[in-house]
């Protein structure tokens, strides 16, 4: 009885099994894979001859599936949509394990999603980056995502400093995708795309040619090409036709360009004169045994399999991987234990009742277990020497290998690239921007000015615009190397200055193309428009009136303060007392009545001041007093000079005003912010006033106004320094427009080669006051400023002349003996004969007078050798 049920049980569960899975085995006689590809592409073709070979190399190898035999089902998508989907599907039935392809990412989003439903690998050539595992988890990428070659070319951008790119490419998930990422790549190099030119899947010749035209008309030359072969010979051909392929231009083709020519080359001269100059990218592998294996037999195994001779890419090499992964994929899944089952979908069961016999599709049980093991496959050793997954684009001279074993260095001298024969057949860079030929003109706002009409004004005769701001732009618009057509339009009324905020927005709106004028770069204007290069500095300064301050009878006293004076003389009698202390005890000279000491300190320390004291110092100690106090009174002396001199000489302009910071303390009126003021005279008018009478105390404004304002009014002057940083630059628009750059170098050039310094002095230079300043610096000293000193001198000398006449006098009255001769001797009364006397009394020499001669020479040496030191010290310092 229980035999009986145990036969029963087996039999049911035999039949269930049946129902439900087929093809049950743990290492099978035949395992059947599909491969997706459109057979007539240039991608296609060598896929198909790489799989072939493939296939027949592992089933030739029986230490991979160990006794299975791999079998590939190939189906012709012909990167149609539509029919590539029926053609999946109907391969989908014959119980395929994994698919290999396809390359169009059209169609590899739709096969995408049978194959998670169906449990089935996809290793698919498909580079669009928005493909990913995450949303399709049997989807694998056998090639490079199109966001790595697209990062090098946007370091390709980079690197040759341009900012802006056209993009041409084909309407599907192919092109839009890849130029997404493009966009994104450029944005994090603050570049961008100005232009997307796209042309449809099935686009005609005549399409292209309307395409082209347009992308002509821009002004960008940097042009990036992510197409299909097909497509891409056709632009080429076509843009050579319109003359787009020669100097100035820069075209850089995607991998599609470097696949085709690997495929077909020698290309026939025609089309490779279309393509002369144009730079692309290839995708790198290494060279190993296997892939120069591959190599020396691709032209037999071409023949062998298509019966037609071309080369081998890229493409090829990975679908050759691509079949060794999945062999080797399988071999670990059954190794593992894995068996190749399949389930119906339960799903499916719903359209049982179409044509479409979906319920043929079935799921394979062991999908999860195989997708696994393709992604452990580690390439090393076959063909691309890499991991299947992570592949990158170089744009560098040297293979990424070499890059890996040296440490990561990312600066831009180590960025370096072959030199490129661009279009044209030139190696110079091109500047990457051109100004349209058939552009309109572009409308130029320029401040119709009342006041300082020196910078821009328009002349009411003519019509016309002139001044500084304008010779400048005209000038820097010469030195473009390409024409730029522009017309200048006034903005304001005339009677009065114009609102710069609403020029400048007038940019913004699109109402002016550009600005042209006393524009100040500040930071409310950069948000709505860009700058180009100052031209002119102009920053904020403080205008006030000024008085010329000249020197008196008492000017030789202003270089010290009465507590320097004070402190002086004090210390001239301190030094002296000290050195009478050290020497009064061993120095004669320093002996003697009390009064004779007094008089002797007083002037030996006051004769220091100009190195003539005649008394010796004995003592060490006084001798190193003596020294360091005659080096200060020499630097004492030197600053007395330094100061009275610079007194007299220089101009003296005093201000009640001091700068910013006095105003702001202050709440006097000022000029041009608080009170507004336009033009020259109202400056000048409002400051003479004052503020007492309804003026101001001072002008604060733009350098270059005031400077222009000083060129004719010689009563005011700066005070204080500039206190804020700014420029003058010419509005520009649109943001980030190469014209902006292009006029920033023009205007460094007039800077360089001096030109803008002699348009300034054109405008803003005046010889009013120029003159006057110049006698005001050369002025000569007049006797007023000295003549309190010579009447001191005079007094002194009065005073002293006075004092010897009274003294000689006594002197005379009491050694002389009275005269009782006759009135009248010789001609001379008796006064007349006093006189004489008297100056002959003065004129006697006393007893020790050879004596005193003896130590007046003793004291003109020592004087004369102080001098010597005195003027040797001064030199040096």
């Amino acid at each position: 009885m229980k035999l009986a049920f145990a036969l029963v049980l087996a039999l049911y569960l035999g039949l269930f099994s049946t129902a439900l899975c087929r093809n049950i085995s743990s290492r099978p006689s035949i395992v059947n894979i599909g491969a997706v590809f459109a057979f007539n592409s240039t991608i296609g073709r060598v896929m198909n001859v790489a799989v072939d070979a493939a296939v027949d190399d592992v089933n030739s190898d029986r230490s991979v599936l160990k006794g299975s035999k791999l079998v590939v089902t190939k189906s012709d998508t012909n990167c149609d949509g539509f029919l590539g989907t029926i053609e999946v599907l109907q391969f989908m039935e014959t119980d395929i394990v994994a698919v290999v392809g396809p390359q169009c990412s059209t169609i590899a989003h739709i096969i995408s999603y049978i194959a998670n439903e169906l449990h089935v690998p996809l290793l698919s050539f498909a580079t669009d980056p928005t493909l990913s595992s995450i949303q399709f988890p049997f989807f694998i990428r056998s090639t490079q995502n199109d966001l790595f070659q697209m990062t090098a070319i946007a370091e390709m951008v980079d690197y040759y400093q341009w900012r802006q790119v056209i993009a041409i490419y084909v309407d599907d998930e192919y092109g839009r995708n890849g130029i997404a990422a493009l966009g994104d790549e450029l944005a994090e190099r603050r570049c961008k795309i100005s232009y997307k030119a796209v042309f449809s899947p099935v686009a005609t010749p005549s399409d292209i040619l309307d395409l082209l035209v347009s992308v002509a008309l821009m002004e960008s030359r940097i042009i990036v090409l992510h197409a299909n072969p097909t497509f891409g010979k056709i632009v080429f051909s076509v843009a050579n036709r319109l003359k787009m392929m020669g100097n100035g231009y820069v075209w850089i083709a995607t991998d599609w360009l470097s696949s085709f020519l690997d495929t077909y080359s020698p290309l026939p001269s025609e089309t490779m004169n279309n393509m002369q100059g144009v730079l692309t990218l290839r995708q790198h592998t290494v060279d190993t045994k296997m892939k120069s294996a591959l190599v020396s037999n691709w032209k037999m195994l071409t023949k062998k399999y298509s019966n037609a001779l071309f080369g081998l890419n890229t493409y090829g090499l990975y679908a050759y991987d691509a079949v060794w992964a999945v062999a080797k994929a399988l071999d670990a899944f059954f190794d593992d234990g894995g068996v190749i089952s399949f389930s119906n979908d339960t799903r499916l069961k719903e359209a049982n009742g179409s044509n479409l016999h979906l319920e043929a599709l079935s799921i394979f049980d062991g999908g999860n277990l195989l997708r696994d093991e393709i992604r452990k496959i580690n390439f090393t050793g076959w063909v691309t020497h890499n991991r299947l997954l992570v592949q990158l684009f170089w744009v560098v001279v040297v293979p990424p290998e070499t890059l890996y074993s040296k440490p990561s260095n990312h600066s831009l001298a180590n960025n370096q690239l072959h030199s490129v024969i661009w279009p044209g057949e030139t190696t110079e860079k091109p500047r990457g921007w051109s100004f349209p030929y058939n552009a309109k003109e572009l409308r130029i706002g320029v401040p119709n000015r009342v006041g300082f009409r020196e910078f821009v004004s328009k002349d009411p005769t003519t019509n016309t615009v002139k001044g500084y701001c304008i010779d400048v732009f005209t000038s820097a618009v010469a030195l473009l190397p390409y024409a730029v057509p522009y017309k200048f339009i006034p903005f304001g009324n005339g009677h009065q200055n114009p609102n710069y905020y609403e020029l400048v927005n007038m940019v913004a709106l699109n109402v002016f193309d550009a600005v042209v004028g006393d524009i100040a770069i500040v930071t409310n204007r950069t948000k709505l428009v860009d700058y180009t290069q100052p031209y002119i500095e102009s920053g904020l300064v403080v205008l006030a009136p000024v008085k010329k301050r000249t020197s008196n009878a008492w000017a030789f006293l202003q270089p010290f303060k009465l507590g320097m004076w004070c402190i002086t003389a004090l210390s001239f009698f301190i030094v002296g007392a000290v050195i009478w202390i050290l020497e009064h005890r061993i120095n004669d000279d320093f002996r003697g009545p009390p009064k004779k000491q007094l008089v002797t300190i007083f002037w030996f320390s006051f004769s220091t001041l100009f190195f003539a004291h005649r008394e010796n110092t004995v003592s060490t100690l006084g001798r190193a007093v003596l020294l360091i106090w005659l080096f200060v009174v020499l630097i004492i002396q030197s600053s007395y000079t330094a100061s009275l001199t610079s007194i007299l000489t220089v101009q003296q302009l005093s201000s009640p005003i001091k700068g910013i910071y006095s105003l702001i303390a202050g709440d006097e009126p000022i000029g041009s912010r608080l009170k507004p003021l336009g033009s020259p005279q109202e400056y000048a008018n409002a400051l003479e006033l004052g503020p007492e009478n309804g003026g101001v105390a001072a002008v604060v404004d733009e350098r270059p106004y005031i400077e222009l304002f000083l060129a004719k009014e010689c009563r005011f002057s700066i005070i204080g320094s500039e206190f804020t940083k700014s420029g003058w630059g010419f509005v520009s628009v649109p943001r980030d427009s190469p014209l902006a750059v292009d006029m920033s170098t023009a205007i460094l050039r007039l800077s360089e080669n001096g030109d803008l310094q002699r348009i300034h002095d054109k405008w803003l230079t005046n010889e009013a006051c120029r003159s006057e300043t110049n006698e005001i610096d050369s002025e000569r000293l007049h006797l007023r400023s000295f003549w309190g000193l010579f009447l001191i001198c005079g007094v002194a000398c009065f005073v002293a002349l006075a004092i010897h006449f009274f003294i000689m006098l006594r002197r005379f009255i009491r050694h002389t003996p009275p005269d009782d001769s006759e009135p009248s001797v010789g001609g001379l009364s008796r006064s007349g004969r006093s006189i004489k006397k008297f100056f002959s009394f003065v004129d006697e020499r006393k007893k020790n007078q050879r004596e005193g001669r003896r130590k007046g020479r003793h004291r003109g040496r020592r004087a004369m050798s102080w001098l010597i030191l005195k003027v040797s010290i001064e030199i040096m310092l």
